[in-house]
């Protein structure tokens, strides 16, 4: 039962761990603020154009790829700088990717988002 009860807590912890990172994230870095911005943005559209169930899915779907891209793009270069605080072209080379990959997730979320609002106004669905 101890070995439980320290399991337990340690799992609890580990949300804390999550919790202090997202607010990190949030609260630190302007990319993510912006990102925000457009997912508040987006969830009054769908509230206000009275989104469909699935529709609804696809947006939190879309908003939390990039986040959690986001968010992985941060901690690249949060190790990225401690293991090459000197400038080093593969250091800024993988900062790059990960930015990109940000920029992907990003840009087909606006397009898919787009597309649903679209289609609510004037497509019929």
């Amino acid at each position: 039962m101890k070995r439980l009860i320290s399991y337990s807590r340690g799992r609890l912890s580990a949300f804390g761990y999550a919790f202090r990172g997202a607010y990190d994230l949030l609260r630190n870095h302007a990319p993510s603020k912006i990102h925000m911005a457009a997912f508040v943005t987006m969830i009054g559209l769908s509230w206000g154009l009275d989104f469909p169930l699935w529709k609804w899915v696809v947006v939190l779907l879309c908003s939390g790829m990039v986040l959690a891209a986001e968010a992985l793009n941060t901690a690249v270069e949060y190790v990225v700088d401690l293991v090459s605080p000197e400038y080093n072209i593969l250091a800024g080379k993988a900062k790059d990717v990960a930015a990109g990959a940000v920029l992907f997730t990003a840009v087909f979320s606006g397009i898919i988002a787009l597309l649903l609002v679209y289609d609510s106004m004037w497509g019929g669905g």
